[in-house]
């Protein structure tokens, strides 16, 4: 049995699962931050679809880009909602489908950049994904506390 439906699964529920926590938000919301130096709701959002992007790339594609500074940078000019929610199912959806398409042989294969993951097969990037949307899922929790607004429970 092949690896990567298992994998599809847990994608697709890591977004089911972010875009609950995110649904108590709307346009008005977009733009709070608890501080100046922080990511706004819209940046959180845009700095998780940035990140599901830079783990494909990273495992299937060209390698990783380090630079982190620019990736910020590129997070934080999103400041509308809707455009990185669009952004956020722009990335799952290519992350399924390079994930969903690839074989047993490539899920395996090792990373081939090795300055992060060194010796992980390409599949270990969901984990990545899984793990630092859950990050991001748990700072937009905090923020909807922070406005008065009470997070749904995401696993319903």
């Amino acid at each position: 049995m092949s690896a990567a439906p298992g994998l599809v699964a847990e994608l697709e529920a890591t977004l089911k699962f972010f875009k609950t926590t995110l649904s108590v938000f709307d346009s008005d919301d977009e733009g709070f931050a608890p501080d100046p130096a922080l990511y706004t709701v819209a940046g959180q959002v845009a700095h998780t679809a940035g990140t599901v992007d830079w783990f494909i790339e990273g495992g299937f594609g060209e390698g990783w880009e380090m630079d982190f500074e620019a990736d910020i940078a590129k997070a934080k000019a999103v400041t509308s909602l809707d455009d990185a929610v669009a952004w956020l199912e722009r990335a799952f959806a290519n992350a399924i489908e390079v994930v969903g398409g690839a074989s047993d042989e490539e899920l395996f294969t090792p990373i081939a950049d090795t300055r992060i993951m060194d010796g992980a097969p390409r599949m270990a990037v969901v984990s990545g994904i899984v793990d630092h949307t859950a990050h991001h899922r748990g700072s937009l929790a905090v923020y909807a506390r922070l406005i008065g607004k009470v997070p749904l429970m995401p696993y319903s």
